[in-house]
C-alpha cells in the first residue's frame, strides 16, 4: 500500500505529538516529517515532497499564513489544512489562510492536556480531510486549470420544458472549500435578487460569525449570521451559526428561522440535509438549490426531497471544487439540473430566479 505523506508543522511539541500520535493510528497514512516553524516547514516541503501539510498559523520566525503563501509558490497543487484555535482570532486567521488557498482547516481540541481525548478529537477531524484531499493536486483558486481529469459524464435531471415553478428562496450548501466558494459567487448576486438566500456552510462556532462579516462586506446583499425567530425576508443572506442546525418555519404566513442543537446528520451540526428538509415543507417547489464543494454527501438526501416536490437544484461542477464530494454525490445521484463551474453558478442563479418570476 502507497500510504499518504503528511509534513506536520506545529510549534508546540506537544500538539506534535499529538497529531502525530492521530496520524499514525490510519494505516494508509504516514508522518512524513514534522517541523516546528514556518520556515522549517518550507524547507521541508521540498525536501520530503509531502502529499499533504498540516499547518499551525501562529509559530515563531514565519508564521502559518507566510509559510502558506511561500507554499503556495512553490506546490500551487499541495493540500493544505490549516490547525487552528476555537477563538476569534484563530477563526480570523483561519479565513485568511482559506483565501490565501488553504484547502481545508481542523481545530485544535479544547483540552490537550486529556492525551487520549485529543488525540481522538485530532483523528476525527483530520484523517477523512487527509483522504478526501491527499489524491486532488487543484490548482489555487481562481485558476482555470486543472490537474486533475474532467469527471465523465454524469446524467442532468430530466424535468419537462413547460415546468417553470417560482422561485421563493435560495439554499446553499457546502463544506470543504466552501468559505472562498461563497466569497466568489455571493458577491455577484445583486441586491435586488428578491428572495430570501440561506447558507449552510459546515463551520463551528465563532468561525460563522465571522464567515458572515466578511461575506456582508463583500456583497451586495446583507450577510449575517442566523438567529432563532429572524424572519427570513429578500435582500439578506443568513448563515446557519456553527453547531445549530438552521430550519425554516412558516407561522401565520411569515416565515422564520428556528435553530436547534438536535442530532449530527451526516456527523455534521449544521447539516444541510436540515435546512432542505424544512424549506421542501415551506417553499415546495419554490426552492432553489445551489449544492458546492464539500466533503462527504450531506445535501443528497434532502436534495432528492426538493426534487421530488419540484424544485431545483444545481451543483458546482468537480473541476472547480476543492473536493466534489457532496456536489459529486448529488449529481451522480441524477438530482442535477445542471453542473456548473464556480464562475458561472452565479448567473445561471439570477437567471433561474428571475425567469421563474417573468414565466
Amino acid at each position: 500500500m502507497t500510504k499518504i505523506k503528511v509534513l506536520v508543522v506545529d510549534d508546540s511539541a506537544l500538539v506534535r505529538r499529538l497529531v502525530t500520535a492521530a496520524l499514525v493510528q490510519a494505516p494508509d497514512i504516514e508522518v512524513a516529517g514534522v517541523a516546528r516553524d514556518g520556515l522549517e516547514a518550507v524547507r521541508m516541503v521540498g525536501e520530503l515532497r509531502p502529499d499533504v501539510v498540516t499547518l499551525d498559523i501562529e509559530m515563531p520566525h514565519l508564521d502559518g499564513l507566510g509559510a502558506l503563501t511561500q507554499i503556495r509558490e512553490m506546490q500551487p497543487r499541495l493540500p493544505v489544512i490549516m490547525f487552528s484555535t476555537l477563538t476569534e482570532r484563530g477563526a480570523s486567521a483561519t479565513l485568511d489562510a482559506l483565501s490565501r488557498g488553504a484547502s481545508d482547516y481542523v481545530t485544535k481540541p479544547s483540552n490537550t492536556g486529556q492525551i487520549a481525548d485529543g488525540i481522538a478529537a485530532i483523528r476525527d477531524q483530520l484523517v477523512p480531510r487527509i483522504r478526501a484531499l491527499a489524491g486532488i493536486r487543484k490548482l489555487t483558486p481562481g485558476s482555470t486549470a486543472s490537474a486533475t481529469p474532467r469527471p465523465a459524464a454524469v446524467p442532468r435531471r430530466e424535468r419537462p420544458k413547460t415546468a417553470v415553478s417560482r422561485v421563493d428562496a435560495l439554499l446553499i450548501g457546502c463544506s470543504t472549500g466552501g468559505p472562498d466558494a461563497l466569497a466568489r459567487l455571493l458577491p455577484r448576486l445583486p441586491s435586488d435578487l428578491g428572495v430570501p438566500v440561506l447558507v449552510v456552510q459546515h463551520m463551528p462556532p465563532v468561525f460563522t460569525a465571522m464567515l458572515a462579516q466578511r461575506l456582508d462586506k463583500l456583497s451586495g446583499l446583507h450577510v449575517r449570521e442566523a438567529a432563532d425567530g429572524d424572519t427570513v425576508v429578500p435582500g439578506e443572506v443568513l448563515i446557519a451559526p456553527g453547531d445549530h442546525h438552521l430550519r425554516v418555519r412558516r407561522s401565520a404566513g411569515v416565515v422564520r428561522v428556528a435553530l436547534d442543537q438536535g442530532p449530527q446528520e451526516n456527523f455534521c451540526r449544521p447539516a444541510v440535509d436540515v435546512l432542505f428538509r424544512s424549506a421542501r415543507e415551506v417553499y415546495g417547489g419554490g426552492t432553489l438549490a445551489a449544492v458546492l464543494t464539500g466533503m462527504g454527501q450531506d445535501g443528497l438526501a434532502g436534495a432528492r426531497l426538493l426534487a421530488d416536490a419540484g424544485g431545483r437544484i444545481l451543483v458546482q461542477d468537480e473541476e472547480s471544487s476543492v473536493v466534489w464530494g457532496m456536489p459529486g454525490a448529488v449529481a451522480g445521484a441524477g438530482l442535477a439540473d445542471d453542473i456548473l463551474p464556480l464562475d458561472r453558478l452565479a448567473d445561471r442563479l439570477v437567471t433561474a430566479v428571475r425567469g421563474s418570476r417573468a414565466a
